[in-house]
């Protein structure tokens, strides 16, 4: 077929016919009669709607030996990514034991604010990764800690207050920086009675807000009291993920939600740690000494994985093996477009090596 244009009526169309013009790059116009097919930039196929412009530009990596060749650094994403729940996905020991041996830095970011590295390490070796590193996996508990040493916090005589987990209070030990709330505060009941009050602590400086199981209203208010009265107290978050994947049955309410509770009460913005924030990066590319071309994210997240490749100029990889569907990556509600995507990480296996 030679045709850079063809038109057709919605009705005579299969998805494999539609599917082969798409890879060949063909316009294909829709004759079908719902409007937002006129414009000849989608398709209506048996109840799918599909947009011809995003088809064209989603590439599926085929020749995985073509981005190795000119990437120095892969830094991947743990769940739905190399893991799900407690299950190794399948290759991904394969590729990485691949990547070291080629002299490719490798790294693991996560969102998760529950776990301190320290934590992750344990999981990865359980899993039988045992060629990682504490120092290359890089949590949102360890970005929040991080974050407040890189302003020189600990010199200023503050504390932190802690919505969150154990794996925040362990990075801010490790870091040396004083802390309450978090854990010690998962029971705790405001005195809501005539003339009851929460008492806040004047010296908190931050407040770090991660995931929190045991969030209650407690520690929202105490929270909002220190962001309210306390002078230049600082407002971060280690992530604003809307969903997580506490279980393989469903999807739960993320750190969005604990984070929304104090954005709602104190109408103040956070400082966001995690992805996408460039926070994390920066140190590694200075450590490296790379340029952003030369690292790809590989992470199966679009608005936080992918849109942080992108904001920070790596080459993206989505894999479809966690969050993501086809159907999502194909979407014409979605605007953030990896550079290639695979069904997992077995498909970046050379087969050169």
């Amino acid at each position: 077929m030679d045709f850079s244009c063809v038109a057709f009526h919605t009705n005579c169309l299969s998805y494999f016919t539609i599917s082969r013009l798409f890879y060949r790059k063909v316009t294909v116009v829709s004759l079908c009669k719902r409007r937002c097919c006129h414009s000849g930039s989608s398709v209506a196929v048996r109840g799918i709607h599909m947009d011809v412009t995003t088809s064209a530009k989603v590439k599926k990596l085929s020749h995985p030996q073509n981005l190795l060749d000119g990437v120095h650094m892969f830094i991947f994403d743990c769940d739905g990514v190399i893991w799900k729940g407690d299950s190794l996905i399948a290759g991904a020991k394969e590729l990485i034991t691949q990547l070291k041996s080629m002299r490719k830095q490798v790294y693991f970011i996560t969102n998760n604010s529950t776990k301190s590295r320290a934590a992750y390490l344990k999981k990865f070796h359980s899993l039988g990764l045992d060629n990682v590193d504490a120092e290359e996996i890089l949590s949102s508990s360890y970005a929040a800690a991080a974050y407040l040493t890189s302003i020189d916090f600990q010199s200023k005589g503050k504390k932190v207050y802690v919505i969150g987990e154990r794996g925040i209070e362990e990075e801010l030990e490790k870091h040396h920086i004083a802390y309450l709330g978090g854990e010690s505060d998962k029971n705790k009941v405001p005195d809501m009675r005539p003339g009851g009050k929460v008492v806040q602590d004047p010296q908190v400086g931050a407040v770090v807000v991660g995931f929190d199981r045991y969030i209650n209203y407690y520690k929202i208010q105490y929270a909002q009291l220190c962001l309210s009265q306390n002078s230049e107290c600082l407002f971060i978050a280690t992530n604003l993920d809307s969903v997580t994947h506490l279980t393989d049955a469903q999807e739960w309410a993320g750190n969005g939600a604990m984070v929304g509770a104090i954005r709602g009460c104190t109408q103040k913005e956070p400082i966001v740690v995690g992805k996408p924030s460039p926070l994390l990066i920066n140190d590694v590319i200075q450590k490296h000494r790379l340029e952003p071309y030369q690292i790809c994210m590989v992470g199966d997240r679009l608005d936080t994985d992918i849109l942080f490749g992108k904001n920070n100029g790596l080459r993206t990889v989505l894999s479809l093996s966690g969050v993501t569907t086809m159907e999502n990556l194909l979407s014409d509600k979605n605007k953030i477009l990896p550079d290639y995507y695979i069904q997992s990480v077995a498909d970046l296996l050379s087969k050169n090596i």
